[in-house]
């Protein structure tokens, strides 16, 4: 495998954790300053965060009814993985699978150490072998890329000034002046709300340029770009068959699928990835430089 390492994401994700962190830092600077309790918000925030870096991978695949399995239920899986996992120059992941017959796939994990790959009952139902290789080598790049472990990161601050839209009033009784609570309370939910428009958007531009990058490096690792071409057109074909029941439960996870659930304008205007005519379009013309070569 010929890896090149991808300065443009590691600029992005570097990029966008200064903003990040900058942006929080006046977040929380505006809610001292509107009378709120310091300790209460060091606090919430440490645990959040402890509870968001080390156990992200399970309630990520809590919320999709995924279980790892081991090779006996699923040799070829597990095989087809193994030697992705070598091509690829990384550990091998733990593996799930969740019994959905939305076709789909998403890696998480904090390190390379603790990744796993979840895949879809449906994903495997609706593939062939090369397409499904190249959906893995696609979940494996973005774990040898280390974009999840910034993508988990970046959406606990998203949550967190999320949370603090929804239930602000109770930020409002441990303030230092009782007098005009209610007016500390709309600033520090006024600076949520910034905090959280700037940040919805700044992880959605990372997260479209972390899925070019992951599908350059499926490439990488398989050889075979129009194979993942393949089944990126197959799943997205796929999508206007599920039922509206599965794609609404699982919608939250859209971050980290090779492909969103949500469909329409207004979807897509707001999508964390890039349309799957545009990913189809570069794998084509990386094929056809593959084989000019």
């Amino acid at each position: 495998m010929e890896w090149k390492t991808d300065w443009g994401l590691r600029a992005r994700m570097f990029f966008t954790m200064f903003l990040l962190a900058a942006l929080y830092i006046v977040f929380l600077g505006v809610l001292l300053w509107s009378g709120q309790s310091y300790g209460v918000i060091v606090i919430f925030m440490s645990i959040f965060l402890f509870v968001q870096y080390f156990f992200s991978d399970k309630l990520a695949l809590k919320s999709m009814g995924a279980r790892k399995v081991d090779e006996d239920e699923f040799p070829e899986l597990h095989g087809m993985v193994s030697r992705l996992s070598q091509q690829a120059d990384l550990p091998k992941p733990t593996i799930a699978v969740a019994d959905t017959r939305t076709p789909n796939a998403f890696a998480t994990g904090r390190s390379k150490k603790t990744a796993t790959v979840a895949v879809t009952t449906g994903l495997l139902q609706t593939l062939d072998q090369e397409e499904l290789e190249g959906v893995l080598a696609h979940e494996l790049a973005h774990v040898k890329n280390r974009d999840v472990m910034v993508m988990t990161i970046a959406s606990f601050l998203s949550t967190i000034a999320m949370l603090i839209l929804r239930w602000g009033f109770l930020f409002g009784g441990g303030g230092r002046n009782r007098q005009g609570g209610g007016a500390q309370v709309m600033i520090a939910i006024a600076a949520s709300l910034v905090v959280w428009i700037v940040s919805f958007f700044l992880i959605r531009a990372l997260s479209r340029y972390r899925e070019y990058a992951a599908d350059r490096g499926a490439a990488a690792i398989t050889g075979k770009p129009a194979a993942l071409a393949s089944a990126l057109l197959t799943i997205d074909n796929r999508m206007d068959k599920v039922p509206k029941e599965d794609m609404r439960s699982q919608s939250e996870m859209n971050a980290f699928f090779i492909i969103p659930i949500d469909k329409g304008v207004i979807a897509q205007l707001f999508s964390t990835h890039p349309s799957t005519e545009k990913r189809v379009d570069r794998l084509r013309d990386l094929a056809g430089r593959q084989e000019t070569a």
